[in-house]
């Protein structure tokens, strides 16, 4: 099985990147545009016997914000040990803490720089 990561955020560009980024990097990407999405996404994903390595999340998002999403897949026993990094514009310590406590395994502020992207999920993604 590809090793995949799934990827949520309500912009496409920044998806388009996410996706451009990691297959360079030599991963399948499944992306989502919100929290909700995802959660389905995940569901149809775990129904066909797939489970990503690791899922990156943006914060800000209508329907089902970041933080929410995160709790909600650390509470699901199938998905709770998978590495969660959260890509986001905000770096404020209180939202940070705040990934922590729902699961988060990482925090990278946008813009990334792709080098710096595949070098955090390689930590991750064995």
């Amino acid at each position: 099985m590809n090793k995949f990561i799934f990827v949520l955020d309500d912009s496409k560009t920044v998806r388009a990147s996410l996706e451009y980024t990691l297959s360079k990097g030599g991963y399948e990407v499944v992306a989502a545009v919100d929290g909700q999405d995802g959660l389905e996404r995940l569901q149809e994903l775990g129904n066909k016997g797939k489970k990503p390595a690791m899922i990156i999340t943006d914060i800000n998002m209508p329907r089902m914000d970041g933080i929410t999403f995160i709790k909600e897949v650390k509470k699901n026993t199938a998905l709770k040990f998978i590495p969660i990094l959260v890509l986001t514009t905000e770096s404020q310590e209180q939202k940070k803490m705040e990934g922590k406590n729902a699961g988060a395994a990482g925090w990278l502020v946008k813009p990334f720089k792709p080098e710096q992207l595949i070098a955090v999920v390689k930590k991750f993604v064995k």
